[in-house]
């Protein structure tokens, strides 16, 4: 709260919590990635990151083009060009023809330009140009064999990038985010809405109509996912998330994230400007189908949907706002920030209370099954709340000098990074790599007569 408070970006938090969440030092014998390489390509901030397969990835940014990346190797396999302005939306999808299996990427541009692209020899397949507006968000529907493109109308298109249906025009913010839910219904994400979409795609003439309208969020929605058949989660700007059903789109948890206020005395010596309200906002919620990580401001918070109860949290996990966050495979938690740092964090018991969390915080995820605007919900204070762990920096990876945008997980093979200085990084497990040296040293040793 003091940082908001002062309103500085230099100094955020108390000294202990800045203490806390920066100080590990070199030693770092939980964070296996010791080894780096360098991608550059890109002349302008690289913003998306999307997994083609188990070794090939694709990046775009503000350049306007689409680079084709070998993780392990690091080589640049294709380059994309045709967007004029900066590439809005990336997206991998694989579909089966009756010939073979064909990996696509979709690209959509501020130039109001969409294309597909073949993958594997960079051929552009279809574009469409002159569209209504720039395209914002795109959702492939596999088991309909078409996808989204959200902006300022709802397009339904085929894998040839024919029209199908489409929606009305809609304001200027326009969709934002898509999720599929089930019985061929989709939720976006349009300003302070969410909207149920149904399709009709076996009709004659096919279809996509609004039938639900959910006004819950008080303000922008930021982000929006699926987090299991069950859950689909939002976040908006003023640090709301609410939980969905989504069968019957019924809210399952509703609160607000606030921090807890210093005392009078610290507040009236240390007052010096106005609280951001983007301070606490939600700005990337990520799942793996049990676990629900939120950006929040500059912390983080976990929590479980099996256990319906916090199980760790951060208030000051960056120095600036994190920009996006997953779990790795081993179970630890990344994060990514404007410091222009990638940050892991361990899930650690807590023998005595850390932090406080706030009461608005933990209501949020103890009243499952009721909305905070049904009326007042007590809450518990984390002393009563068995399993909560803090977050314990075991990780901090630096070679970034701007923002980070977002990473991408390959597991063992490494995670890379994307950022606004205009490079990515391809961060390796240092022991993993020597081993693979080895490797090929003794095979070629083997190879050459055993010289």
């Amino acid at each position: 709260m003091l940082r908001w408070i002062l309103g500085t970006r230099g100094s955020h938090g108390s000294a202990e919590n800045r203490c806390a969440a920066l100080c590990i030092g070199e030693e770092q014998p939980k964070n296996c990635y010791t080894e780096l390489q360098v991608l550059r390509g890109h002349y302008d901030i690289v913003r998306f990151l999307v997994q083609i397969d188990e070794f090939r990835f694709a990046s775009a940014g503000d350049d306007g083009m689409v680079l084709v990346w070998n993780v392990e190797t690091g080589e640049r396999l294709v380059e994309l060009r045709a967007h004029t302005q900066q590439i809005t939306t990336l997206t991998a999808y694989t579909f089966t023809s009756t010939e073979k299996s064909l990996t696509v990427l979709i690209t959509a541009s501020s130039d109001r330009m969409m294309c597909l692209w073949d993958a594997d020899t960079g051929h552009r397949l279809h574009s469409v140009s002159n569209l209504q507006s720039s395209v914002k968000c795109v959702l492939v529907l596999d088991l309909l064999d078409v996808f989204l493109s959200g902006g300022n109308e709802l397009c339904v298109w085929n894998r040839d990038f024919q029209l199908q249906c489409k929606t009305v025009h809609y304001r200027d913010l326009g969709i934002t985010a898509l999720v599929d839910l089930p019985k061929c219904c989709v939720a976006a994400a349009i300003d302070k809405e969410i909207v149920i979409f149904k399709l009709n795609l076996s009709e004659p003439e096919k279809s996509i109509v609004a039938i639900q309208h959910l006004t819950d969020h008080q303000d922008t929605i930021r982000t929006l996912i699926r987090v299991n058949d069950d859950l689909f989660a939002s976040g908006s700007h003023i640090g709301e998330v609410i939980l969905w059903d989504t069968l019957d789109w019924t809210i399952q948890a509703y609160e607000r994230i606030l921090w807890e206020e210093p005392d009078r005395e610290s507040q009236s010596e240390i007052r010096m400007g106005q609280q951001k309200q983007s301070e606490a906002s939600i700005q990337h919620l990520y799942s793996d189908g049990e676990r629900v990580v939120a950006a929040v401001g500059s912390g983080l918070f976990v929590y479980n949907t099996r256990m319906k109860t916090v199980v760790a949290y951060r208030k000051f996990a960056h120095d600036s706002d994190v920009l996006y966050t997953t779990l790795l495979h081993n179970g630890q938690v990344m994060s990514c920030s404007e410091d222009g740092s990638v940050r892991i964090w361990e899930l650690q018991e807590l023998p005595l209370p850390a932090e406080p969390a706030s009461s608005g915080f933990f209501s949020l995820f103890g009243t499952i099954g009721r909305s905070s605007k049904q009326g007042s919900v007590p809450s518990k204070k984390l002393l009563e709340v068995s399993g909560l762990c803090s977050l314990e920096l075991v990780g901090d990876l630096i070679g970034h000098s701007g923002a980070v945008q977002m990473f991408l997980s390959f597991g063992k093979k490494g995670v890379v990074t994307c950022s606004a200085d205009h490079l990515l990084i391809v961060w390796k497990d240092g022991e993993r790599e020597s081993h693979l040296r080895s490797q090929a040293l003794f095979q070629k040793l083997e190879e050459k007569g055993g010289l």
